[in-house]
C-alpha cells in the first residue's frame, strides 16, 4: 500500500539529535531552537519567530495575546482543522463561521463585510493547501474594523502571495511542523510575530507567564510570575530534527513541487473527461505544494476511494464543516449557512504527496486514478 503520508529526510536529523543529546541541553530555548528561529526569520523575512510545541499552541498564544473576553467574535473559515477555532473558544470568544471560495477553498473574503461587527476582534484566514487567501482585501477590511489578522499558515510555509511569504502578512501567524506537514519534527509549531507590540508579551506567555527572558538578559535580578502563560516551548531534541529538514528546504520543496505539477499535468485530461476538478492556484500566488486534491461528485467519492485502495493507494478526504459539527452548533453555527464548505467536504479527496514519494509510486497512483470511470 502506498500510504497517504510518509515522513522522510530524517537521516540528517538523527545526527543532529545525537549532538543535542551529547550537549545535555534537551529542553527548549537552547542553541538549536534559536538556530531554527533564526533560519525561519531570515527565510521568511519575519521580525520574530517563536518555536512552539504545536501549531495548536501557537494559535492559543495568539488568542491569549488578544485579551479576548466572552462575547468577543473571531471570524474563521468553517473549512479548517478544529484547532483554528478551539484556540479562541478557550478564551471565551464566539466563533463566526465564514464560508469558503469555490476556487481556492480559502476563506471567502467577499463575505467579511456582512460578518464583521463591532465585537469582531480577529479574522483568521487559513491558507488552504498552501495557496494564499486574498490578503490585501482581508487586511484592508480588518484594518477598518480595528481587528487583528492572524494567519493560520499550517499548510503554507514558503508559499507566497504577491511575492511576500505567507506567515508575514498578518499581525501574527502560526506554523505547523506536524508529521503531515512539508517539514516535521513529529509535533511542533511556531508563532510568527509581525507586529512588534505583541512581542514582549508573547515571550512571557511562552515562558509560562514569567519574565525569565529579562532575567537571562540581566534586566531583573530574579524572574517571577507576571502574566498568564503555559509551557509552549519546543524541546531542542525536536528542534534538531526540524533544523535538519529546514536546512534541506530547497530540495524538499523542489521535490514536492515536481510531484504536485506531475499530478496536475498527467491527470488533467482524465479530470476533464470525468468532470473532476483539480486545484486552482491564482497567478499571484505560489503554492507550498502541501497537498494535491481532487473534487468529484459526492456519490462517486466512496467508490473512488475503494477503487484506489484496491490498487494499493491510500487516499483520504479532509475537513468536515465546523459550523455544522456538534460543538460548532453549540457555539452559534447554523447548518446550511456555509453551503460551499458543506459541498466541498463531501467531494474532496487528497492524493499521496510527500518528498520521498518515488516516481514509480506516483506512477502507480496516477494509473490508479486514471483507471477510474
Amino acid at each position: 500500500m502506498i500510504p497517504f503520508n510518509r515522513a522522510g529526510f530524517l537521516d540528517a536529523g538523527l545526527a543532529k539529535i545525537r549532538d543535542v543529546l551529547a550537549s545535555r541541553h534537551l529542553s527548549g530555548d537552547g542553541p538549536v531552537g534559536r538556530r531554527v528561529e533564526d533560519l525561519l526569520e531570515q527565510a521568511l523575512v519575519a521580525p520574530r519567530v517563536l518555536l512552539t510545541s504545536s501549531c495548536t499552541h501557537a494559535l492559543e498564544m495568539a488568542a491569549l495575546l488578544l485579551d479576548l473576553s466572552p462575547g468577543d467574535e473571531v471570524i474563521v473559515p468553517s473549512f479548517t482543522f478544529v484547532s483554528t477555532v478551539n484556540a479562541f473558544v478557550l478564551r471565551g470568544a464566539r466563533p463566526v463561521f465564514a464560508d469558503i471560495r469555490p476556487d481556492t477553498l480559502n476563506l471567502d473574503e467577499g463575505q467579511l463585510p456582512s460578518l464583521i461587527t463591532p465585537r469582531t476582534k480577529a479574522i483568521v484566514p487559513v491558507h488552504y493547501a498552501g495557496v494564499a487567501c486574498e490578503m490585501d482585501t482581508i487586511n484592508d477590511l480588518a484594518h477598518r474594523a480595528s481587528a487583528c489578522v492572524i494567519e493560520d499558515n499550517a499548510h503554507g510555509l514558503f508559499a507566497t502571495y504577491r511575492g511576500s511569504s505567507l506567515g508575514t502578512l498578518g499581525a501574527l501567524a502560526t506554523q505547523s511542523f506536524h508529521e503531515t506537514k512539508n517539514f516535521t519534527c513529529g509535533e511542533g509549531g511556531a508563532l510568527v510575530v509581525n507586529d512588534g507590540r505583541f512581542l514582549e508579551r508573547a515571550v512571557i506567555l511562552r515562558e509560562k507567564g514569567t519574565n525569565r527572558s529579562k532575567f537571562f538578559r540581566g534586566e531583573v535580578d530574579k524572574y517571577t510570575w507576571v502574566d498568564l502563560g503555559s509551557s509552549y516551548v519546543l524541546s531542542d531534541i525536536l528542534g534538531a530534527l526540524l533544523l535538519a529538514q529546514l536546512e534541506q528546504r530547497d530540495e524538499i520543496q523542489r521535490r514536492r513541487a515536481t510531484i504536485w505539477q506531475r499530478y496536475a499535468t498527467e491527470l488533467a485530461d482524465w479530470a476533464r473527461a470525468q468532470d473532476v476538478r483539480l486545484p486552482i492556484v491564482p497567478p499571484h500566488c505560489k503554492t507550498s505544494a502541501h497537498l494535491f486534491y481532487l473534487l468529484l461528485a459526492a456519490p462517486r467519492r466512496a467508490p473512488f476511494l475503494d477503487h484506489l485502495r484496491a490498487r494499493g493507494v491510500q487516499a483520504v478526504w479532509h475537513y468536515q464543516p465546523l459550523h455544522a459539527s456538534p460543538m460548532g452548533l453549540a457555539h452559534g453555527g447554523v447548518a446550511g449557512s456555509c453551503p460551499v464548505t458543506e459541498k466541498i467536504a463531501d467531494e474532496l479527496v487528497r492524493l499521496p504527496l510527500y518528498a520521498d514519494l518515488t516516481d514509480t509510486e506516483q506512477s502507480t497512483v496516477i494509473d490508479a486514478v486514471r483507471s477510474f470511470r
